[in-house]
């Protein structure tokens, strides 16, 4: 077939992966979300916001349906939030945030992936600290009176506001999720997605050479089924 098409063939298969992985991740977030709050989005604002990260990735309807379903069977095991906190090679800090119902197995895979990349897996404590723990929510940029909107959010905790022709970002402390959630909801804004994030308030300079390394330590982490979210303080530059 030649080269231009194997090279279409694996991007292909790498967006798809990435799909695939993303669907995993919100099926796992539901199924918290209504052992947590019960399966009904109009009473279990967490579900709400889930389902609507799920349409914001163009996720199927029958498998969000399908995940509601699946949460509300009593003999479905539960999901545990586990945070793993650790260092790759030279220095890189690096968080993992997963969803396990086995906990022994995650401690195991996670570790074994630190150790066989030059890694070290740390302590609870060790490395949060180095991340700032934030919210964010993307609503529709639609006759809206960008001051006003800004007065009234930072009475429920928002930090800061980008817009763009289309859409509003806003970003918090991580504790006012709920808060923020409530009020665009009840001044009716259309929220597309929202979510969280680990910002680091520092940054560890890596070379290229060393850049590559440290993405295979990411890479082996970022696949693994338990895994829901990675963050690091890596900077490279060319």
């Amino acid at each position: 077939m030649g080269r231009a098409f194997e090279f279409r063939k694996a991007r292909k298969m790498k967006r798809w992966s990435a799909m695939s992985k993303a669907f995993t991740r919100i099926g796992k977030d539901i199924v918290m979300a209504v052992k947590e709050g019960g399966s009904d989005p109009n009473s279990n604002s967490k579900l709400r916001a889930i389902i609507q990260n799920a349409k914001s990735i163009n996720m199927p309807k029958e498998n969000v349906e399908r995940a509601i379903k699946r949460a509300s069977d009593k003999s479905l095991g539960e999901y545990k939030e586990v945070l793993f906190e650790g260092y790759a090679p030279h220095g890189v800090a690096i968080l993992v945030e997963t969803a396990t119902d086995n906990n022994t197995r995650t401690v195991a895979n996670i570790r074994s992936y630190f150790n066989k990349h030059n890694g070290n897996l740390g302590t609870s404590g060790s490395v949060s600290f180095m991340f700032d723990h934030t919210c964010n929510f993307k609503i529709s940029n639609s006759d809206i009176n960008i001051e006003e909107l800004e007065l009234i959010l930072i009475d429920y905790g928002a930090e800061e506001l980008f817009t763009d022709e289309e859409h509003i970002l806003i970003y918090a402390s991580f504790d006012c999720f709920g808060e923020i959630q409530k009020i665009l909801e009840q001044l009716n804004h259309h929220i597309i997605s929202s979510g969280f994030d680990r910002i680091p308030n520092n940054y560890k300079d890596v070379s290229a050479i060393e850049k590559e390394e440290i993405d295979k330590l990411l890479e082996k982490i970022e696949i693994d089924d338990d895994v829901q979210s990675v963050y690091h303080n890596m900077n490279y530059s060319i």
